[in-house]
């Protein structure tokens, strides 16, 4: 049977790669939109055999070459989203009107399927920019097409994330790290693959449902989260609560920088917890393996922020 031909946008991110992976592991046929094939192209070869990944250099913005993706495409994962907004990639743009687009466009050239990637928590956070547009973009999808499933998960993680690597990083730089409410906010880490190996199974299982949330294994505070990151790297740090006055002080100064620790607007949205609402159907109810521990696998990469690297005594057993 020929495979599949799936379009992917927003392949360059850790999970975008991991997708590509495992997508391509099932004879499913991938095309990769980048930005920069000179920059982004290199990591995205390693992830397939040859035949079955299309590198495309171009933009998101640019219609008619979108369009010709489409024509060739069986299926469509959009996985482009942003935290923070800079100049044209806003939140407006980026999770209302590019999902419009490609959710109109699936539905002209009668795709079998489309997936997109959104986030837990977000329909509580009334006052969160980040999160409003989210639920926006969700809508005009699933008005555009039915043949639509949108996945929403809690923190992903992995060796190529932007979290528990920065976190480390931080944690291994300064003597005290500040915490925000406390560092009470509720996450259900989902390890990468976990996560990717579950897209690929809505796909070749053909699953239908509007919907999906997806958790990993634990329920972990921040400040459990930050202590297990700690213990990894052999560190101890003071875990100071700051003022949410005094943090919003600071995030302000930090949206001045081109890639902010943290804005106003995540501030905002870390007040609601990141888990399963039980609105929806989770993995759980798919029987999905998403049960990839998180000190196990972050003990597996945590190494490159130790003092003894590698080869340190100390390890999860």
């Amino acid at each position: 049977m020929k495979p599949k031909n799936c379009l992917i946008f927003g392949a360059s991110g850790q999970i975008g790669r991991n997708l590509i992976r495992s997508l391509t592991k099932n004879n499913i046929k991938v095309t990769a939109l980048t930005r920069n094939i000179h920059q982004k192209g290199y990591m995205l070869k390693t992830q397939a055999n040859p035949g079955y990944l299309e590198i495309v250099e171009g933009s998101i913005f640019d219609y008619e070459l979108i369009q010709k993706l489409f024509s060739d495409a069986d299926l469509c994962v959009n996985l482009v989203g942003i935290l923070f907004e800079k100049g044209k990639n806003n939140f407006k743009n980026i999770h209302v009107e590019f999902p419009k687009i490609i959710s109109r466009l699936a539905s002209n050239f009668e795709l079998k399927k489309f997936i997109h990637l959104s986030a837990l928590g977000i329909e509580n956070a009334k006052d969160s920019i980040y999160a409003q547009s989210k639920l926006k973009g969700e809508k005009e999808i699933l008005d555009n097409f039915n043949k639509t499933v949108i996945i929403r998960p809690s923190i992903v993680y992995s060796v190529d994330d932007n979290f528990t690597t920065q976190l480390m990083t931080l944690l291994g730089l300064l003597p005290i790290f500040p915490i925000y409410y406390n560092g009470q906010t509720k996450f259900r880490p989902i390890f990468c693959s976990d996560l990717t190996n579950s897209i690929t199974k809505v796909i070749t299982d053909d699953i239908r449902e509007d919907i999906i949330e997806f958790g990993g294994p634990e329920e972990m505070t921040f400040k459990e989260i930050l202590e297990k990151l700690l213990s990894l790297i052999d560190k101890k740090r003071l875990l100071l609560p700051m003022p949410i006055s005094l943090a919003r002080i600071t995030a302000h100064i930090f949206e001045f920088l081109p890639k902010p620790l943290i804005t106003n607007d995540q501030l905002r949205l870390l007040k609601y917890d990141n888990v399963l609402s039980g609105k929806y159907k989770s993995n759980a109810d798919f029987n999905f393996n998403c049960s990839s521990r998180f000190e196990e696998e972050v003990n597996k990469y945590s190494y490159m922020w130790k003092n003894e690297g590698e080869y340190s005594k100390k390890r999860v057993n």
